[in-house]
């Protein structure tokens, strides 16, 4: 039955839920300036340095054993980049989705190209936001590329075995070696070669 309908048959229904004030939810300042630093990757010692606001402060308010001034407010929203309205904004809801996907050692999907060896990694998950492979380098010269790799989104690159030389349209060539790793944009231009005997193995994760 539509609700328009159990309005109409008991009215006084309608009248009651008109009547009855929608509770407000209590104002959790600290739970909710917590959930904002964690969100920028920051420990309460760095947060500190950032707003001139004293770590314990900080721990107080986010315990809600003390209310900020409007003075330190200023500081919170000024060092943490946010306005002050994003300080009284109702923490989020963080749900689960229990997404999860095993790849063996050695049970990628490959993906061969001409410079690369692709084992792509996590293949059953779909709209992942982050897509994790590894490859064996097999170009050795800047020249066995037709043009610069470009495509949407952030990199992160490791080098598991070997080395290599990392290009980049504006930076200059830079060798990395194993456990050696950087993080660029992948819309720049970029490339590798392999400088050691066998092909390099490096682990790349790119995110859109």
């Amino acid at each position: 039955m539509a609700e328009e309908q159990i309005q109409d048959i008991y009215p006084s229904m309608r009248v009651e839920k008109e009547q009855s004030p929608q509770p407000i939810a209590p104002l959790k300042l600290g739970e909710r300036l917590k959930e904002i630093r964690v969100s920028h990757g920051l420990t309460l010692e760095e947060a500190s340095k950032l707003t001139g606001l004293a770590r314990s402060t900080l721990s107080k308010i986010e315990n809600e054993q003390i209310s900020p001034t409007f003075q330190a407010m200023q500081k919170l929203a000024a060092g943490l980049a946010i306005d002050i309205p994003q300080l009284f904004e109702p923490p989020q809801t963080i749900t689960a989705t229990g997404r999860r996907d095993i790849t063996r050692c050695g049970e990628g999907r490959p993906h061969p190209t001409s410079t690369y060896e692709h084992e792509l990694l996590a293949t059953q998950l779909t709209n992942k936001k982050m897509m994790p492979f590894k490859s064996h380098v097999r170009a050795r010269s800047f020249d066995d590329y037709g043009d610069w790799i470009r495509h949407d989104g952030e990199e992160f690159l490791l080098v598991l075995k070997g080395d290599i030389t990392f290009y980049s349209e504006f930076y200059e060539p830079i060798n990395l070696t194993e456990g050696d790793s950087v993080y660029y944009d992948a819309t720049m231009g970029h490339m590798l070669t392999s400088i050691s005997e066998e092909d390099a193995l490096i682990l790349w994760v790119t995110a859109s």
